[in-house]
């Protein structure tokens, strides 16, 4: 070969090499950029059980279907989830969206959860891939009451909580803000410690344009949630029992308030007959009794142009066998109520059984503060931890999209 030849020959091997430099460099830079955060969260942790939330951030454009993939380590597994389809193919973990959460919006966020199994140790994952590309950074420490996921370098780390996380807000929400009043008992009720109720869960499935106003307060049936401490102990021949003075409680009276109560475009969700069944005064209330109290509660909400919804009282965990079976009463009061009133029914008697079924809390030995059932029940049927309050909240939620409640273009 010829000097010349020589010269041209190590020309092109270094402006081969320059251009190759150059394409890693650029591949480097686009892998750098995240597809998506991730946070996750172990809420629960049993034995060789646990529970987690996921929650992704779309960093990218816009996606119409999304797969979250993810690898356990050694002796995990995966035995239920809600809110996505979580399958397992050895070691390898893929997430998919459902009908009703597959498109997420640049920015904006969706959030599932899973119950799970391990032997040992029980670390977060390493890292993600969101519809194949690898987001998500080193793990943190898992605990009970949450362990997280950091975001890429460069990207702040989400804060743990014990409670749900909060996503942003999705951009495509409707414009306006709007009110969610709660009345019920305390499978509803607000609480930072077992029992906790699903109203309190229920405000981080919904975009920045909602508040929560949870009225719910344990032990109240729907006459003394109205009328606390004026309902006696006395009844009348109708065998209900005797209100007197008649006048509302503060709670009631607050939603009714002309300046800051309910107004045009709130919601007003109300769920009783668990404690409206017994039989002694003041928390007895009679059938015909009951529709009638939830019949004024809807007409004054629509007065105000609010829009009542009923729900059918949580079912506590009772099993026949390997079957959980439903365990409340006033079912066929609230939908008759529902339907002489025009108000939406949200069956959550039903929904929440099926929630117990899916997730095999049946059979079990009756220890409420170990095992599956004790990750969502306090110790006791009834009552719920904070994980078990949240799938509840999300069976409501899950209800707003199915049954095309107005209420639902505010979700995440």
């Amino acid at each position: 070969m010829t000097v010349s030849g020589r010269r041209l020959s190590l020309l092109a091997a270094v402006v081969m090499a320059v251009a190759a430099g150059s394409a890693g460099v650029t591949t480097a830079q686009a892998a750098a950029a995240p597809a998506c955060r991730v946070d996750y969260k172990i809420t629960n942790q049993w034995g060789t059980g646990f529970g987690a939330d996921v929650t992704v951030t779309n960093l990218g454009d816009a996606v119409t279907g999304w797969t979250l993939g993810w690898t356990m380590a050694p002796g995990q597994g995966i035995t239920q989830a809600w809110n996505a389809t979580v399958t397992a193919a050895g070691s390898a973990v893929t997430a998919t969206g459902l009908s009703y959460n597959s498109a997420v919006a640049s920015g904006a966020s969706v959030t599932f959860g899973f119950n799970g199994t391990h032997t040992g140790s029980n670390p977060v994952p390493a890292s993600f891939t969101f519809n194949g590309t690898v987001c998500g950074g080193p793990a943190g420490t898992p605990s009970p009451t949450g362990g997280t996921v950091s975001p890429t370098p460069g990207t702040p780390s989400p804060t743990p909580c014990t409670g749900p996380s909060t996503p942003p807000a999705s951009p495509s929400a409707p414009a306006g803000r709007v009110k969610i009043w709660m009345a019920g008992d305390s499978t509803m009720a607000n609480a930072s410690a077992c029992p906790v109720g699903w109203g309190s869960q229920f405000a981080p499935y919904f975009t920045s344009d909602v508040t929560v106003q949870n009225s719910a307060v344990g032990g109240r049936s729907i006459q003394t949630w109205l009328y606390e401490g004026n309902v006696t102990g006395t009844k009348n021949a109708a065998g209900e029992c005797i209100v007197s003075p008649t006048t509302y409680s503060s709670r009631w009276t607050a939603m009714l308030d002309a300046t800051n109560g309910m107004r045009a475009g709130d919601y007003l969700f109300i769920q009783f007959g668990i404690n409206d069944g017994d039989s002694a005064c003041p928390r007895h209330v009679g059938a015909a009794r009951y529709q009638q109290l939830l019949g004024m509660m809807a007409q004054a909400a629509k007065a105000r142009g609010a829009k009542p919804i009923f729900v059918t009282p949580v079912a506590a965990i009772t099993c026949s066998g390997s079957t959980a079976v439903g365990n409340r009463g006033f079912l066929a009061e609230t939908r008759s109520a529902a339907t002489a009133n025009g108000v939406p029914l949200i069956d959550l008697h039903q929904r929440s059984v099926a929630l117990y079924n899916s997730l095999k809390l049946c059979p079990n030995n009756g220890d409420y503060s170990a095992g599956a059932v004790g990750a969502f029940f306090c110790n006791d049927h009834t009552h719920f931890e904070t994980a078990g309050a949240r799938q509840i909240a999300a069976l409501i939620a899950a209800a707003l999209r199915e049954q095309g409640i107005a209420l639902a273009s505010y979700l995440r």
